[in-house]
């Protein structure tokens, strides 16, 4: 069956980005077709499209997928026809330690993604969605939700009474917070926004710091936690931004590695990281297990993901375009 698709031509683009058609065959042994209800936006996907890390063949672009199960192959027991699912990132890395090296596996970059309204793939390649949760919400968890709670929760196994510090208000961030409330720690918050750092607070962030205000933030949040050190950073800044995270961390504590929201490449001092004994970890998303222990979690709480704007599928460019404003809090969603 032929369903209306995205597709970016090699080296990516806007210009390039066009309308079309792929095809979504009955599922084979071990596959499912699902009808896509929604996708939403990450860096990455806007590296893809935009040209930055363009792709070397026509691409059907898009990591985060959600939809309905509408017909299953032989030698599926774990959905039916009419579950709610939402994609894997990695569809190869089903559990234990990193298994895969860059994107070639990923969905949306090394191989055609969910801007589409209709997928057959294999059962590895979608999880069940969050009861209750929209199609739309459950497409905010593949990239940005599970690299937040592989972060928090299976490279750190964070705790009551831990410290947690945010960068920014974008999808990984938000997730932080909220997994991090929900687990009973202390949150600090950073943004160039007082607006938003308004909005962390009502979202449960213990303390709050400008650091277009407080170039120093890192000793601010190192003074928050009374001198001993913040447990654990999502980083994901980049290099712009490591230097200030060595000082708020504590001794022994966990950066997580996230964003290159600066650049790729920086001078780093090796001197704190040392004296501090800090690990530096990077994270790219997760496996198929970690994504499913996150959805139980978020199941037993309630939580929802906070939605910053919905655009219609064949306005994507217009989609990635409001990215690159910086205005959202939370994540962009595409309706399909």
């Amino acid at each position: 069956m032929s369903t209306k698709a995205i597709f970016v031509k090699p080296g990516g683009g806007y210009q390039n980005v066009v309308v079309g058609h792929s095809d979504a065959p009955a599922p084979g042994a071990g596959e499912i077709t699902v009808r896509l209800h929604a996708n939403s936006l990450n860096y990455h996907d806007f590296a893809v499209v935009s040209g930055m890390w363009g792709p070397s063949e026509e691409r059907i672009p898009m990591a985060d997928g959600a939809g309905e199960v509408i017909a299953v192959g032989t030698d599926v027991s774990e959905f039916k026809v009419g579950d709610s699912v939402v994609s894997t990132f990695f569809p190869q890395w089903i559990d234990g330690t990193p298994l895969v090296e860059g994107f070639v596996t990923v969905p949306g970059d090394g191989i055609d993604g969910y801007a589409r309204e209709q997928v057959t793939a294999s059962a590895a390649s979608f999880t069940h969605a969050p009861a209750r949760w929209s199609h739309a919400e459950a497409a905010t968890l593949t990239t940005a939700g599970l690299t937040a709670w592989r972060a928090l929760m299976a490279d750190d196994s964070l705790k009551p009474g831990d410290t947690v510090l945010v960068q920014g208000t974008g999808g990984v961030s938000i997730f932080a917070l909220q997994f991090a409330k929900m687990a009973g720690a202390t949150v600090i918050a950073t943004s160039s926004s007082d607006e938003k750092l308004e909005r962390l607070k009502a979202m449960g962030a213990d303390h709050v710091i400008n650091y277009r205000k407080d170039s120093q933030w890192g000793a601010t949040a190192l003074a928050l936690t009374g001198g001993r050190g913040v447990d654990h950073i999502i980083e994901v800044g980049g290099p712009a931004t490591l230097e200030q995270s060595m000082i708020a961390i504590r001794v022994g504590g966990h950066i997580s590695i996230i964003g290159i929201l600066s650049g790729v490449t920086g001078a780093m001092d090796f001197v704190p990281m040392l004296i501090k004994q800090v690990r530096l970890q990077g994270v790219l998303v997760g496996s198929r297990s970690q994504q499913q222990a996150m959805i139980r979690a978020i199941d037993a709480n309630g939580m929802r993901p906070v939605i910053d704007r919905h655009f219609p599928l064949t306005d994507i460019v217009e989609a990635f375009k409001y990215q690159e404003t910086n205005q959202h809090f939370g994540k962009i969603i595409l309706d399909i």
